[in-house]
């Protein structure tokens, strides 16, 4: 699909960016092959607020345009007072905001393609 390779979704990751959120964790756009050599799209986010990777993704599926966050396992565990808990639920409103994005642009280009 082409809405998911490497060029559309650092577009779309940019002009997220231009919309203001905070992003105080490290956002890009990973390569990740799927079957047949396809760009499967995936969009990775290291939280600044706890030493955790969120990936991004396509959902599987029948649902071709909708996104899901995957918060890889720690091996340590994370201790936040208030104020790190506060700055890390931004950091997570944040990539909410990253997911229902991506999900609308999918959304968006295959209505177009259908129309």
């Amino acid at each position: 699909m082409p809405f998911r390779n490497l060029e559309t979704l650092e577009s779309w990751l940019d002009e997220f960016r231009e919309l203001g959120y905070p992003l105080a964790g490290a956002l890009k756009v990973i390569v990740q092959d799927g079957a047949g050599g396809a760009d499967t799209g995936l969009v990775g986010f290291r939280l600044a607020n706890a030493a955790t990777f969120v990936s991004i993704e396509p959902a599987a599926g029948a649902d071709a345009a909708s996104w899901v966050a995957t918060m890889e396992p720690r091996e340590t565990e994370e201790v936040l007072d208030s104020a790190g808990l506060l700055s890390l639920s931004g950091e997570l409103a944040t990539l909410s905001a990253l997911c229902t994005f991506l999900q609308a642009k999918s959304q968006s280009y295959l209505g177009s393609r259908s129309a």
